[in-house]
């Protein structure tokens, strides 16, 4: 079976199983999630051991620190899949809520009703715990997934998928064994195939770096879900406390700095500049983060930094851009919440921003003037996730402005169709 052949067969499998999960009560959906939340937890060490497989191979093929705390997994994150899972089962079905009703002055009633949208196709690197998130979301919104993880996770997303779809059929005899699937080649060429089989694939969720997302994007025949990179702002205002910006500040950064909430630029008010900055820098430099500053940060950070073997270079323009999902980070002094403002608008790719400030007048012209899919006072960046929004699971971010925008959940799997209920009318 050449590549093209086994991907239009994985394709009409899953079109086949969104049928079938249709037909699948809430009660019976939940009990399934259920199951897989407990046989995760059963098989951790099988996990842990696939998991192992794929960190040598990461290693081996030179993934950076951030990349390979992406790629691992034990029991505190095997765990937090198998809650994703619970969380996902307490939630409400999504799917035939009626989303608006209406009668007609002929007596057509006319209902807007929540439906699945079929067949999801998710491209995602590194992180297998994906794997159980963008499972979980789309059984419970009677979606059919195909996954496609990065090949340094391959192991793990096969075995997590397996386990789910092995205990799904365990506690219910109509669950259709290809509602998960994963894409068993690491062969690039599989992704353009795929999306071009726009008679079986609805829609396609890319998460990972910018490079490919945009390949996905270019590439696919079906619409495509996406935010292209993650440069996310924290901006310290003139009247922030600044004890709490410093908090927030290195949360944002270095807790996870290889996820797209993380910061990865540093606005800081000139009026606060000289008193924050250096001590800010300094815990920076504490954890090893690489600084690249502007012409006034770097003469405050250079001349304040204790640890000589920090790095702290001046900031080039495309500094201002980039996504480094690493412990590096651009600083920035800029004039008052309009220019931090219009420094966001400018570079940031409306992902997640933050302004910390006691000022409420400056917090909400922040909030209002900032074009981002999130936009916080006083809390941390990394809160833009599915999981924090109380969503359960998450199956990716959304930047775009058309559709679903911010973290994505059960409801924005869903569309929609128009039931017409009629006693005979006919149209004059």
């Amino acid at each position: 079976m050449n590549l093209t052949e086994q991907m239009t067969r994985l394709a009409r499998q899953a079109k086949a199983a969104s049928r079938e999960l249709a037909r699948l009560t809430t009660a019976e959906k939940n009990a399934c999630l259920l199951a897989m939340a407990a046989a995760l937890e059963h098989n951790a060490d099988a996990i842990k051991q696939a998991n192992a497989l794929d960190m040598e191979f990461g290693a081996q093929h030179g993934l950076s620190a951030a990349m390979l705390d992406r790629l691992k997994l034990d029991d505190r994150r095997i765990s937090g899949m198998a809650k994703g899972l619970r969380e996902v089962a307490a939630l409400p079905d999504p799917v035939g809520k009626i989303l608006d009703e209406r009668v007609r002055p002929n007596g057509l009633k006319l209902q807007k009703i929540s439906t699945p949208i079929g067949v999801v196709v998710i491209i995602y690197e590194s992180r297998p715990n994906v794997t159980a998130d963008a499972a979980s979301l789309c059984f419970k919104s009677g979606n059919a997934t195909i996954l496609r993880g990065g090949k340094e996770a391959l192991n793990s997303n096969q075995i997590i998928a397996q386990t789910m779809i092995d205990a799904g059929k365990a506690a219910h005899k109509g669950f259709p064994e290809h509602a998960i699937q994963v894409v068993p080649t690491p062969d690039r060429e599989a992704i353009p195939i795929l999306l071009s089989l726009t008679q079986y694939v609805d829609l396609c969720m890319p998460r990972g770096g910018e490079s490919l997302i945009r390949a996905v994007a270019d590439c696919s025949k079906v619409p495509v879900i996406k935010h292209y990179k993650g440069v996310c702002h924290v901006f310290v205002d003139a009247d922030a406390d600044l004890k709490m910006a410093g908090e927030i500040m290195m949360n944002a950064k270095v807790q996870r700095p290889g996820v797209c909430n993380a910061a990865e630029t540093l606005l800081v008010d000139q009026a606060v500049a000289k008193t924050f900055l250096p001590e800010m820098a300094q815990m920076l430099a504490d954890k090893k983060v690489e600084l690249r500053c502007d012409v006034v940060s770097l003469d405050l950070v250079q001349s304040a930094i204790r640890n000589p073997q920090s790095v702290i270079k001046a900031a080039a323009e495309q500094d201002y851009f980039t996504e480094y999902m690493d412990y590096i980070l651009n600083v920035r002094v800029v004039d008052g919440v309009r220019a931090a403002i219009d420094h966001i608008n400018f570079y940031g790719p409306a992902h997640s921003d933050s302004i910390v400030t006691k000022n409420e007048a400056h917090a909400k012209q922040f909030l209002a003037e900032v074009d981002s899919a999130a936009v916080y006072w006083n809390a941390s960046t990394r809160f833009t996730d599915g999981g924090e929004f109380g969503m359960g699971a998450e199956i990716g971010i959304s930047t775009d402005k058309i559709g679903a925008r911010g973290p994505m959940g059960l409801d924005e799997l869903t569309s929609y169709k128009w039931l017409g209920i009629g006693s005979g009318q006919i149209r004059n």
